[in-house]
């Protein structure tokens, strides 16, 4: 288990802008003023496919939702939680059944115990973190 939680090198951030191609946001929202929706419009800016995650919405930035990872008849690279860290033990496992290589909790979203869930099965992890402001200080 890991007991400190540095955000990863500067180096394995790169790596992994790299090789993402589609993310799922979850809590994406249509609101505009939100901050999951601002972000989620600057990923797709930044080239990366975006599969909104949230129930109760059929679609997000043109892009059909669905309502968890589970539903997905697909994977993606990278998970992307704007959820209070309630929900994050789900989602891991969540990411560990879909096999999923990514999680990313954005800022202020916080749970030790469910990123070294994630981290035990080789599940590259970023927390307390955002993932746009990382993005354009590193790739910009």
């Amino acid at each position: 288990m890991r007991d400190n939680y540095n955000l990863p090198s500067d180096e394995a951030l790169i790596d992994l802008f790299k090789r993402v191609e589609r993310i799922a946001v979850i809590g994406l929202s249509p609101k505009e003023s939100r901050p999951s929706h601002r972000v989620a419009k600057r990923l797709l800016e930044f080239g990366y496919e975006v599969i909104p995650v949230r129930p109760a919405v059929k679609e997000v930035l043109g892009t059909k939702a669905y309502a968890s990872l589970q539903d997905m008849p697909f994977t993606v690279d990278l998970v992307d939680v704007f959820r209070a860290p309630k929900y994050v033990a789900e989602i891991t496992e969540q990411c560990i059944d879909k096999k999923i290589s990514a999680l990313w909790l954005q800022e202020g979203v916080v749970d030790v115990e469910s990123a070294n869930r994630a981290y035990q099965e080789n599940i590259f992890t970023v927390m307390d973190k955002c993932i746009y402001k990382e993005y354009v200080r590193l790739m910009k």
